[in-house]
């Protein structure tokens, strides 16, 4: 851990987006696809049985997959090459058979964001229960509004808690919507279109999607708009917890006193003030997001069947945009457990 990433990381969420996370979703992949390829008689019983002793048994040469990833631009080249290693040579050929390393490692992300998204629902149905409870505790008491960052007329408390809660319930909303439209199989062959597959392409894939408890869905690789849907969703629900932060850290202002913060942060100059440490960084989280939420949007454009680089750019912007959300879930619920009403 770095000392940067004690302040705005979040190691639950980074350990869900690791290399050893996204091999294992990899691993049942390759799992699945071997048992439904046996179902529908694409390869032997016998093949499939030796394909997932082989896979139970694993144990990967790390070095020698980053050297494949860094020589083929993706690692799944050096992973069937290491687990065919691992097999006797009659069934070799059945591993991975009609794949493509595309069809690997965008199922592998869903199976890894199924589990992100169970992080995210707990954490925004914590956070909402924080917010009514201290709205069902001073929701009537007046507080001063302020429009411009002037004093406007008196409202209450009410008002500003539903400010903070009313979009983290509509992004959770849209988590369970994204559930049943992004969570789905990829699984199209070298060019999107299953012919590697010959007959067996859509029964193959649809009995992958139920052993790995995702939605069915015919290929994608070249038209990421649900990825992209993705980033918008991530900006939004960082945004609104930088929206509590930036409230926050104006009525914490000793010059306002609406709020106070118990535990806030030190200084080592002036020994009397609380820092609204954890109100700072969900506004900064919430900028950096909205400024990834834009490189990741041009990972839309997919030259053809397959990009290269549109496919980078994604690794480069997607894992730290959901880090930096699953960090603002939480520091939004230490924030809320400092808060005291003034």
């Amino acid at each position: 851990m770095t000392l940067l990433s004690a302040l705005t990381g979040d190691p639950e969420v980074e350990a869900l987006l690791s290399d050893a996370a996204q091999l294992d979703a990899m691993l049942a992949f390759e799992r699945a696809l071997a048992e439904a390829s046996a179902e529908t008689g694409w390869i032997s019983e016998t093949a499939a049985t030796a394909i997932g002793q082989a896979i139970d048994g694993f144990e990967p040469d790390w070095s020698a997959l980053a050297a494949g990833m860094a020589q083929d631009g993706v690692v799944v080249p050096a992973l069937v090459k290491q687990l065919r290693a691992q097999l006797p040579e009659p069934h070799r050929a059945a591993l991975h058979k009609g794949a493509t390393s595309q069809d690997v490692t965008d199922t592998a992300l869903m199976l890894q964001l199924a589990r992100v998204f169970d992080v995210f629902e707990s954490r925004l149905t914590a956070l909402l229960d924080q917010l009514d409870a201290l709205a069902k505790e001073h929701g009537q008491r007046e507080l001063m509004a302020h429009t411009r960052m002037q004093v406007a007329l008196p409202t209450t408390w009410d008002a500003k808690l539903a400010s903070w809660s009313e979009p983290l319930r509509r992004q959770l909303q849209a988590i369970t919507s994204l559930r049943r439209s992004l969570l789905v199989i990829q699984l199209g062959g070298p060019v999107g279109d299953r012919a590697s597959f010959g007959e067996h392409g859509n029964a193959i894939a649809a009995k992958m999607a139920q052993r790995l408890d995702l939605g069915l869905a015919t290929p994608w690789q070249a038209t990421r708009d649900p990825i992209i849907a993705l980033g918008s969703l991530l900006t939004q629900i960082t945004g609104a917890l930088g929206k509590l932060g930036v409230d926050v850290t104006l009525l914490a202002q000793n010059e306002i006193a609406a709020v106070r913060l118990e535990g806030g942060g030190g200084s080592s100059a002036m020994a009397h003030k609380s820092n609204p440490v954890n109100a700072e960084v969900l506004v900064a989280l919430a900028r950096v997001n909205a400024g990834l939420s834009g490189t990741l949007a041009q990972a839309q454009l997919h030259e053809n069947e397959r990009s290269g680089a549109a496919w980078t750019l994604e690794w480069l912007t997607l894992p730290p945009m959901l880090v930096n959300t699953g960090a603002s879930l939480r520091l939004a619920g230490n924030l809320l457990q400092q808060l005291r009403l003034a």
